[in-house]
């Protein structure tokens, strides 16, 4: 039986809760497609902090190094919000990317059938279906760029410095282009090249990448623009290569356009196979503990880690065959509920995954 060994950051608020489930869901999947998974769980985020002081322990970071694939709940909450930034919970996701060389965020947005009526736009624009994938830079741009504050002219001042290396925009394009590929052929470049010198070095890296791919439609987008043609027509994207906070912002926006946050699922990639998968949602520490968080999209993450860290490609198929039908089923968290849908909480729709998964 092969093993593999997976490291767990359950991190803050609703974290713990979530993973919980997706355990359910892999250990599963596992027994029925012969693979045994070992996990470790290591600390990061607001529990790290109260245990060690640091967002990202380096025994977190060696713990992560020695698996096969990480697996993230949620980190932060109020409780660490009056921290410097550096001490701030969501410093330990940072640094775990960086320390971890994931460049790469691969973050679908799909509308499953039975969730159409959760789409906030009109059946004629949304149509039968929706099924885009974000690929984000995750490394660079002015979450990494020099930042500070400073007193000008007697007031205080900061600044945030957006900052791409050809290099960095090379990789990220490739990801987005091979993608494509294996998808609709298409990908839409958002950037902001009509004002920011960053975005101009970024298309004009985007276009050198895309004579390598002739198979593959590029067209280009402002930012401003791409926000609102994924509300006016978002069944004309395939694949949207973003830079760090336009993917940031882009695959929120998605998420809500399939219906609900707590469906969306994303793996964060390097070089080799492993990588972090994670929900694309917050910790949501307001309904923490209350057994009623959607552990849907960190089941379907789970799903992405066998599929692009293992290369369990079957029973990823099946985790996300397994979920559909629950949907299917009627089962809903309170947050993509309906009327005469059947309400159950988190741990319940685990064990409905689960059985459909048998």
């Amino acid at each position: 039986m092969k093993q593999y060994k997976i490291t767990l950051l359950r991190g803050d608020g609703i974290g713990p809760e979530i993973v919980a489930e997706a355990l359910k869901v892999l250990d599963a999947a596992g027994k029925k497609y012969g693979f045994s998974l070992e996990y470790t769980d290591a600390l990061m985020g607001g529990c790290a902090i109260d245990a060690t002081g640091k967002p990202l322990p380096e025994e977190t970071i060696e713990a992560c190094k020695a698996a096969d694939a990480v697996l993230l709940g949620a980190v932060g909450g109020y409780k660490w919000d009056t921290l410097p930034g550096n001490l701030r919970p969501e410093a330990g996701l940072l640094g775990i990317r960086a320390a971890l060389g994931l460049f790469a965020n691969l973050r679908p947005a799909k509308i499953y059938g039975p969730l159409k009526g959760a789409c906030p736009l009109r059946p004629d624009i949304i149509g039968d279906s929706m099924d885009i994938m974000v690929v984000r830079e995750l490394t660079g741009g002015i979450y990494f760029g020099k930042r500070g504050r400073e007193t000008v002219n007697g007031m205080e001042a900061a600044y945030d410095t957006e900052y791409y290396t050809t290099a960095e925009i090379e990789r990220i394009a490739r990801v987005a282009f091979n993608a494509a590929r294996k998808r609709g052929k298409k990908v839409h470049n958002v950037d902001k090249a009509n004002v920011l010198e960053s975005s101009r070095l970024w298309r004009e890296t985007v276009l050198k990448v895309a004579k390598d791919y002739p198979d593959v439609e590029l067209q280009h987008l402002y930012i401003d623009n791409a926000a609102m043609q994924l509300v006016r027509n978002p069944k004309q994207f395939d694949v949207i290569l973003a830079s760090n906070i336009f993917g940031d912002i882009l695959s929120d926006e998605a998420s809500q356009v399939a219906g609900s946050i707590g469906m969306l699922a994303s793996a964060s990639l390097g070089e080799g196979k492993r990588g972090l998968y994670e929900p694309i949602h917050g910790s949501a520490p307001d309904i923490a503990g209350q057994g009623i968080a959607n552990p849907l999209a960190t089941i379907l993450s789970g799903a992405m880690l066998l599929r692009y860290s293992l290369d369990e490609e079957v029973a990823a198929d099946a985790i996300e065959a397994a979920v559909e039908k629950v949907l299917n089923d009627g089962y809903r968290t309170p947050d993509i509920a309906t009327e005469g849908s059947r309400r159950v909480g988190t741990s319940e729709m685990g064990d409905a995954v689960v059985a459909a998964l048998a």
